[in-house]
């Protein structure tokens, strides 16, 4: 997985500066959002996992799929994608798109885990908590995981925080082995 971050990395840094040079940026996070959701689709990974598929015709299904959901500047890119034998590098391009946005916007997107739902009140504490932790605005999403048993796991980029009870007992188990 970390192979296909690192390859998506110079395609998702040149994305960005193109979209920074043509004020585009919420167009094509847009557009690839759209992309890597297509791309995580069983059925079209199949397609494009398939050598029998020549890549005339695998750019021309996935044109075909985009769409009106995409502008030409990203049918080219989706081009260069399938030339170059990439497609499946557009979910880890789109997070990494992201993550460069947040950063050049001045926020940082937050995942949250947590093993209950989290009242109003405790989101917004939580949120004011990690403002004040990482020195910027967050976007915070916040899903239910019930096998942390109890607590919270953030994740904010490369930090994590691992305040759940699964994480705790598994630092304990390592601690006894």
């Amino acid at each position: 997985m970390s192979e296909l971050a690192t390859l998506a990395r110079p395609y998702a840094a040149a994305v960005f500066k193109r979209a920074k040079e043509t004020q585009a940026a919420a167009k094509w996070s847009q557009s690839l959002a759209f992309m890597s959701a297509v791309m995580e689709n069983r059925d079209i990974s199949v397609v494009v996992d398939n050598p029998k598929v020549n890549k005339q015709r695998l750019s021309a299904l996935m044109l075909d799929i985009c769409q009106g959901r995409i502008n030409e500047e990203n049918e080219n890119f989706l081009k260069l994608l399938v030339h170059n034998n990439r497609l499946v590098l557009l979910p880890y391009i789109a997070k990494l798109f992201e993550a460069y946005k947040a950063e050049d916007e001045g926020y940082a997107g937050v995942e949250v885990l947590t093993a209950y739902a989290l009242s109003k009140e405790a989101e917004q504490n939580l949120s004011a908590t990690l403002e004040k932790s990482l020195g910027k605005k967050i976007h915070m999403n916040v899903s239910v995981d019930k096998s942390l048993i109890g607590g919270v796991l953030v994740r904010a980029g490369d930090k994590v925080i691992d305040g759940s009870i699964k994480g705790r007992l598994q630092n304990m188990q390592k601690a006894l082995q």
